[in-house]
């Protein structure tokens, strides 16, 4: 299956680097050297996955990453350099599916890469033919829509799969280990803070009062939970 990448890096040995790696592994790998190149490419072409540095010339990542969002949730990794622990979480927030702190390892991404396109392929191929209704809310598990009392939320795709997750088994704990691996296919090595950016992204959106949650709940020492109806 054609599988299509876009790298946009101002790096060339790093981009150049990048593409012959992944072209190794049956990739069809697009590039671009900053945010306005990419944007144009991505209106142009259907990308399964970009790979995103958040320093770029003329828009950066996090611009680039917010106008995507607008339209589509094709998987985004941003690419950070090191100590930018704050860029890290800012872009967990516009949307970004995954990050990686400079220098990685290439077998790291390719790892990542494959887990985040699997589950992408997975929910778009097998999502259960129903619609799941708490209260005024209503999941269309099919059009990966979410509407409350009637109006549509807009979700990145990662908040919908935790919504979907915890609103399909009320009452249950989730540590926040166990929802990075469900959710993001494998296991991140001491950075919690995902889920928590990710959590509090999602009841800004669906609770009335996100500092007081009616529906994402959080059990203090364990993780987080869905309310019981």
């Amino acid at each position: 299956m054609e599988c299509k990448v876009l790298i946009v890096d101002d790096e060339p040995v790093l981009v150049k680097g990048l593409k012959y790696s992944l072209e190794q592994d049956g990739y069809e790998i697009y590039t671009a050297f900053d945010g306005e190149e990419a944007l144009e490419k991505i209106n142009r072409n259907k990308f399964n996955l970009i790979i995103l540095d958040l320093m770029l010339p003329k828009k950066d990542g996090l611009e680039v990453c917010q106008e995507v969002r607008l339209s589509s949730q094709v998987p985004i990794i941003m690419l950070t350099a090191k100590g930018e622990d704050m860029s890290k979480i800012l872009g967990l927030e516009y949307g970004a599916d995954d990050y990686l702190t400079k220098p990685f390892n290439i077998l790291e991404l390719k790892a990542r890469i494959k887990a985040i396109l699997r589950r992408y392929n997975n929910r778009e191929h097998s999502a259960d033919e129903r619609n799941i209704k708490i209260d005024d809310f209503n999941i269309n598990t099919i059009g990966r829509k979410v509407s409350l009392k009637g109006e549509e939320i807009n979700l990145t795709a990662k908040e919908f799969d935790l919504l979907l997750l915890l609103a399909s088994n009320p009452g249950k704990f989730y540590t926040r280990e166990e929802l990075l691996e469900i959710i993001w296919g494998y296991e991140y090595f001491g950075d919690l803070r995902t889920v928590d950016v990710h959590i509090r992204r999602l009841r800004e959106k669906i609770e009335l009062d996100s500092s007081h949650p009616e529906y994402i709940l959080t059990k203090w020492g364990v993780g987080y939970y869905f309310r019981k109806k």
